[in-house]
């Protein structure tokens, strides 16, 4: 199940499940894209480029990935075309580059609230940084906006607490 959940996050970049879940899928998640940071440039030169030595330590951490999380995967795209991904190229190539100079901290989880079925806590995990993260800092601060409290101004006097 992890698996795939790791997978669908890497390729989708967000995915919303229950909060146990989206807490060990960080877990996952986090420790696979550090193995591809730690290579460095390594991880997204070009590989007739490498030397011998680097090629091999490339080669040992892309079947260490691959061999957690499936090596393709399959995307909708908008109009119903279907784009096939090679994942474990993704995790070395685009997300070691982009967190290059993060330290860690490579996913995001908000919590959505109580499922609507069967009551079980929500949550959005997403990768920061991404294109989807941009969108939904955007919406979380239009949340929190409504949701703080709003200020009494002399030119709008406070109402008076019910009697009751």
């Amino acid at each position: 199940m992890l698996r795939n959940l790791v997978a669908n996050l890497v390729l989708n970049e967000r995915i919303e499940t229950t909060d146990a879940k989206a807490k060990e899928l960080r877990r996952v998640a986090e420790r696979l894209i550090s193995k591809a940071r730690r290579l460095g440039p390594t991880a997204y030169t070009p590989h007739d480029t490498l030397s011998l030595a680097d090629r091999s330590r490339r080669t040992a951490v892309s079947r260490s990935i691959s061999a957690y999380i499936p090596r393709f995967g399959v995307r909708v795209e908008a109009g119903g075309a279907l784009t096939r991904i090679d994942l474990v190229e993704k995790v070395l190539i685009e997300l070691a580059k982009r967190y290059q100079a993060r330290a860690g901290g490579y996913t995001r989880i908000v919590k959505l609230g109580p499922r609507r079925g069967d009551n079980a806590p929500i949550s959005l995990i997403e990768l920061v940084d991404g294109p989807g993260a941009q969108q939904s800092e955007s919406e979380s601060g239009v949340a929190k906006a409504a949701a703080s409290p709003k200020t009494a101004t002399a030119a709008e006097p406070a109402t008076p607490a019910k009697a009751g």
